[in-house]
Order: structure tokens, then C-alpha cells, then sequence
């Protein structure tokens, strides 16, 4: 599974400059951590799922960015990070016109395993969304862990529910990462030049991480369709200051342990399973 190094490498590389002129690995106000994990996700799957690997070469299969979906029972909206979807029109050209341009839009960096594993797979091309297939949300508690929790919580309840509410076949999939670190430089507390008097939040660690995992475990899952909840869901802990310095994977408990259900690895094969049986006749 590439997923979790691939976000981790490419956080540890400042990216986004507010007008203090501080250059931050993360920001709350940018979607470029959630892009990438959901760039993650859907490499992996192409990887693991051979049946949407055959869709995507037969061009039956594209890619969505920030697509609103609406609930039909409840008429709530949404947009969600990215979705693989029917096309409903001609590929789109320009910026990330594939899931290799993205590559370079957001920053990913890619080790040369990596970068091999997606030469050797089919293009998979952006396009008019169709009919939603798979849905992707990606979120992260950075900081303030439990001040954070009800709107985490919230938002992350509330996209599940529009994707099953416009369409009860298409897979809901849920991905949070949770912050360890101890000391943090958030860029809402950092409004000015931050390397002349930087101001640190503290976390107890690692009790403001266990809470945080706990809570998002209580989103309610589904294992049919026609109940409520995601399809799958993973969490993924970092350890990361926002300071410059290297983001890590940390795999160590509260982190979800492999063979458990929020487990990355998890996620995925569930997923796979999942797509193979439901859109086996598309």
C-alpha cells in the first residue's frame, strides 16, 4: 500500500505560503492534504482492483474533483474530494487532466517504485461526473484535538449520508489523519512571520490522538447497501510539528493495527472487495 508514505513524504515539504510569507506543510484553509490522500486512495485501488483497472482502460471509469452531490431525500449538498464516476461527457483537458497530471498540481512526491507502479497503469482521465461510483472524503485533526471533535465529526457524518442519499450503490469512503505530535505551529495562531516569534500549541500525547480515533470509530459503518454509514473508513496517524521538519507515519496503538477495521490496508482490500462485487456489470 502506497497511500500513507505517499502523504507523509509529500507533507514534509512546505507548500502552501500564506501572505506572512510562511511557508506551512499543512493549512487548514487548503484542500491540499485531502487531495493528496485521495490521490493515495485512488492509486492504491488502481493497483489492487484489476476489474476497475479494465473499466478505466476501457474508458468506461474517470475521475471527479470537488463534485457536488445532492442528497435526493434530503436535498442537502456536498462536495466531495474526488469520485470515480461514468463519464457523462468528453475528457477534460488542461490542469489534472489525469490522475498523473495531479502529480504535479499537488505536490506529490513520488518514490521510483512508485512512480513505476503508475507508468505501468491505465490513465484514468477527468471528465463530467455521471453517475457516482465511489466517493472519497478525506479530513485531519491537527490540532485543538477535542475542541475539533464535533465539527470533525459533523462533516465527516454528513457525507456519507448525501452519497447514499443521491445514490445508494455508490461506495462512501472515509479517511482522517490524526495529528501525534506533541508541540505544533498552527497558521491560525502564526499570523504574522512565524520565525521571528512562533507561537506553539501543545497536545497531550498521546491521550488528545486516542480521543480523536475513538470518536471517529463511532461513525457508523455499513456491510449492505440500504443501511447507513461508509462503506469503508481508515485512520491514519502522522506525527507532525507544521515547522519544516519531517511528517512520519506513527503505527504504534492508538494508531488502528493491521487486521483491524480502520486500518489503511484495510480500507483498501474492503474497497476492492466492494467495487468488484457491486460494479461488476458496468
Amino acid at each position: 500500500m502506497f497511500g500513507p508514505d505517499i502523504l507523509a513524504r509529500t507533507l514534509s515539504r512546505p507548500t502552501r505560503r500564506d501572505r506572512y510569507e510562511n511557508d506551512w506543510q499543512y493549512h487548514s484553509r487548503s484542500d491540499h492534504h485531502s487531495k493528496v490522500a485521495c490521490w493515495g486512495i485512488v492509486f492504491d485501488m488502481l493497483c489492487h482492483c484489476p476489474l476497475l483497472r479494465r473499466q478505466i482502460a476501457d474508458g468506461r471509469v474517470a475521475f471527479g474533483i470537488n463534485h457536488e452531490m445532492r442528497d435526493f431525500s434530503n436535498d442537502r449538498k456536498k462536495d466531495l474530494d474526488l469520485v470515480l464516476c461514468t463519464p457523462s461527457g468528453a475528457a477534460r483537458h488542461g490542469r489534472a487532466g489525469t490522475l498523473a497530471d495531479m502529480v504535479a498540481e499537488y505536490h506529490i512526491t513520488l518514490s521510483e517504485d512508485e512512480q513505476e507502479a503508475l507508468r505501468q497503469l491505465p490513465s484514468l482521465k477527468r471528465a463530467p461526473v455521471g453517475s457516482v461510483l465511489m466517493a472519497l472524503e478525506a479530513k485531519a485533526c491537527m490540532t485543538a484535538h477535542q475542541r475539533a471533535l464535533p465539527r470533525l465529526y459533523d462533516e465527516l457524518n454528513s457525507s456519507h449520508l448525501t452519497v447514499h442519499g443521491a445514490s445508494d450503490q455508490a461506495i462512501a469512503a472515509g479517511f482522517v489523519m490524526v495529528n501525534i505530535a506533541e508541540r505544533y505551529l498552527s497558521p491560525d495562531l502564526n499570523k504574522k512571520h512565524r520565525q521571528m516569534d512562533p507561537e506553539w500549541s501543545t497536545h497531550r500525547q498521546p491521550k488528545d490522538a486516542q480521543i480523536t480515533v475513538d470518536k471517529v470509530a463511532q461513525l457508523p459503518r455499513r456491510s449492505k447497501t440500504g443501511d447507513q454509514g461508509y462503506d469503508a473508513l481508515a485512520i491514519v496517524v502522522v506525527s507532525c510539528a507544521n515547522d519544516g521538519s519531517p511528517v512520519t507515519l506513527f503505527n504504534r496503538a492508538p494508531a488502528p493495527q493491521p487486521g483491524g477495521n480502520y486500518h489503511y490496508a484495510a480500507m483498501i482490500d474492503r474497497l476492492a472487495a466492494i467495487y468488484a462485487t457491486r460494479f461488476k456489470d458496468l
